[in-house]
């Protein structure tokens, strides 16, 4: 009874507002899409909806210009992603364990979300400063690793950036030689990237090399 009452007072979705937040979504994901291929800067609004699908008079009805479309895209695309590294790392509570599963599965991207590590690599850097998704859970991760002396770095923004910096690289490289990259180079990457912040040699090795949760499909 009280699930049916639950259910009766949720409001009902109209016709026209589905078909309004697929469009939006049409759009999203076309810049997302735009952003991965390089195309971000250059795009018009016309090749924006081209690639959504959708008519050029529809874009206006969601964004006030392609700028605020590829940043509202950006920001739920990563968001949506850490998100996801989230649901994967419930339950790890060692700071230096979770920034090594999630550098070790966002370096997995090449292969598992290609659409993902294209995005990411065309973002560039710029994804530092996008106020959600992967850059803040990095971060946090390695101030909590700094309080507890899991990581020994002076200054937990400059440490994002050398390590992200890193894994960028690692993406880009997966991209322009796939046989570059392979499931140990990122496990080694994620090794490196740990002593670089601090932890142990043999410390750093054992991280990289434990058992990776499953991680669901984008």
């Amino acid at each position: 009874m009280a699930e049916a009452a639950a259910a009766a007072d949720t409001p009902k979705v109209s016709r026209l507002d589905r078909r309004k937040a697929r469009t939006r979504q049409a759009l999203i994901d076309a810049a997302v899409r735009l952003i991965a291929e390089g195309r971000g800067d250059r795009a018009s609004i016309a090749e924006i909806t081209e690639e959504a699908d959708i008519g050029f008079g529809s874009f206006y009805n969601h964004f006030d210009g392609k700028e605020q479309l590829f940043q509202t895209a950006s920001e739920e695309a990563l968001e949506r992603w850490g998100q996801m590294i989230d649901r994967a790392t419930a339950g790890i509570a060692d700071p230096a364990e979770l920034f090594a599963v999630g550098t070790r599965i966002t370096g997995r991207l090449g292969w598992t979300h290609p659409d993902i590590a294209g995005f990411l690599t065309g973002m560039g850097l710029d994804a530092l400063d996008i106020p959600t998704g992967l850059a803040p859970r990095a971060l946090r991760d390695i101030e909590a690793g700094q309080a507890t002396g899991r990581f020994a770095v002076p200054d937990p923004e400059i440490a994002l950036s050398a390590v992200a910096g890193g894994l960028l690289g690692l993406l880009r490289t997966g991209q322009r030689r796939p046989d570059r990259v392979t499931e140990t180079i990122v496990d080694q990457l994620a090794e490196a990237e740990l002593r670089l912040l601090g932890v142990p040699a043999s410390e750093a090795a054992r991280l990289a090399a434990l058992p990776l949760p499953p991680i669901e499909d984008w």
